[in-house]
């Protein structure tokens, strides 16, 4: 409070406000064509559709601890200003090198450093995972994406095509090509399970962060999803293969083809939803073993 001439009390300034909205402008402004690529893309390439809700998961995980934030003291950190700054430099570097995935990976560095610069610590120990989870919104480099997929294809063709001979199914494997008597299944791009992969990335993230108490074990219920994606995308093509020989190839072609990639991704989150119970039965049934008998 300050004192006027008339002796009536007034609000003191507060120019932190100031520099924190003229801040969060120039943010925006410089950051505006970053965001419309990525909305631009998350409603264009299905592999990223799920973009579209990690920003508001993220926004949920933000809502569930604000009776932590509440309680939190909250200080100015200077250190935090040399992530802001390198988060700066890579905006710089990626824009003039057109190198997008370095420059939209920059501003979740740039959220990351202002927290910490405005928040210290207690912040960041309360943000760190929702700031991290944007991370699952920015699309894979095409470099990183196309080495990955084919090795993909090739996995899952050899490990369908092993299915399907134990089932008794005759069958001749080229690459990732399956020939079938009268039909051969192509495991194209879009059957390679990296898309379903990204995607289940980001649901068993945020599926451990809300179920596993620790986290170590959060870490290790998020690296299951990595081998539940891949033997569930190999159930596709095994399914698929075995009705376009068993029934007809228009399964392969149109129904079960579309519809298969619905139910794979539900039996890949019934896994993980059984491997987080599995979890948290052991920690429970450990954390009983460890009590002191009375």
């Amino acid at each position: 409070m300050t004192q006027t001439g008339n002796d009536i009390p007034t609000a003191a300034p507060r120019p932190g406000v100031r520099a924190w909205h003229l801040l969060s402008v120039i943010i925006l402004l410089a950051y505006f064509p970053v965001l419309h690529d990525l909305v631009l893309d998350w409603s264009t390439d299905d592999n990223y559709s799920h973009g579209f809700l990690v920003p508001l998961v993220a926004a949920y995980f933000l809502w569930r601890d604000r009776e932590r934030w509440r309680k939190a003291i909250f200080h100015y950190s200077p250190a935090g200003w040399v992530m802001v700054l390198a988060a700066l430099a890579l905006f710089i570097v990626g824009t003039a090198g057109a190198e997008y995935f370095t420059v939209r990976c920059s501003l979740v560095f740039l959220i990351f450093g202002l927290t910490w610069t405005f928040g210290g610590r207690p912040a960041i120990r309360l943000a760190w995972f929702p700031i991290a989870y944007l991370l699952f919104m920015i699309p894979v480099p095409y470099v990183i994406y196309y080495s990955a997929t084919f090795p993909m294809q090739l996995l899952a063709s050899k490990l369908a095509g092993k299915g399907l001979a134990i089932v008794g199914v005759p069958l001749v494997r080229q690459g990732n090509v399956i020939h079938l008597p009268g039909y051969a299944l192509e495991v194209a791009e879009a059957c390679s399970g990296l898309r379903s992969l990204v995607a289940l990335l980001a649901l068993g993230a945020a599926y451990a962060r809300l179920t596993q108490p620790g986290l170590g074990w959060q870490l290790a219920l998020f690296i299951c999803t990595i081998p539940i994606a891949l033997a569930a995308n190999v159930f596709r093509v095994w399914a698929t293969a075995l009705g376009a020989y068993a029934i007809s190839p228009k399964i392969a072609e149109d129904f079960l083809h579309e519809f298969s990639g619905v139910v794979v991704f539900v039996i890949s989150f019934i896994l993980l939803f059984v491997i987080g119970g599995v979890f948290y039965w052991w920690q429970r049934r450990k954390h009983r073993s460890s009590r002191p008998v009375s």
